[in-house]
């Protein structure tokens, strides 16, 4: 379906954009918003994704999968974003009051608050492939593509993110054990 869809818009099928953008435009609203903490931000990655997507899909290899190129564009501007913007806030804050999630998921990211919370304090190294991998469910190699980079430098990354996100969620279960 989705190869049928990349077809039809390089031949100027608008309606398959539309498509496409119904297709994936939440997905990449949620890590973007995860990336750059920001929903203003989010939202004008998200944008500019679909801009660049739609001004370059004859560029796009039909014998690749277009998710990771779809994904290694939304990456490169939340980061054109955040190097503009300067500014990185805190995931739950942001996520709270973009009103994009359902109940079901705010009552799940609430469960999760701390977590989401602990994500967004790692540094952007380290916290594009921890999103990728478990908002996004890429595979190491995927992310690896993504993100131009060694599929073991991916993993060490992802490695230092848990190690360091294990660290950060002991230490605010022992200060809960303390204070009652």
């Amino acid at each position: 379906m989705e190869r049928e869809l990349i077809e039809r818009i390089r031949h100027g099928d608008e309606g398959a954009f539309a498509e496409l953008y119904q297709l994936y435009a939440e997905y990449a609203l949620r890590v973007a918003a995860a990336v750059t903490g920001s929903s203003a931000n989010a939202a004008d990655a998200v944008q500019e994704t679909f801009i660049r997507v739609y001004d370059h899909i004859g560029r796009f290899d039909p014998s690749r999968p277009f998710r990771p190129w779809f994904y290694r564009i939304l990456i490169n501007e939340c980061r054109r974003f955040m190097k503009k913007q300067r500014a990185v806030a805190i995931l739950s804050e942001e996520m709270g009051a973009a009103g994009f999630l359902s109940y079901e998921e705010r009552y799940a990211f609430a469960q999760y608050e701390e977590l989401y919370k602990a994500i967004g304090r790692l540094k952007e190294k380290q916290r594009i492939p921890i999103v990728l991998k478990y908002l996004q469910g890429f595979t190491d190699e995927e992310i690896a593509d993504i993100l131009d980079l060694n599929v073991n430098t991916v993993k060490s990354r992802l490695f230092k993110a848990r190690s360091q996100l294990m660290k950060w969620m002991k230490m605010e279960e022992e200060r809960g054990a303390t204070n009652g």
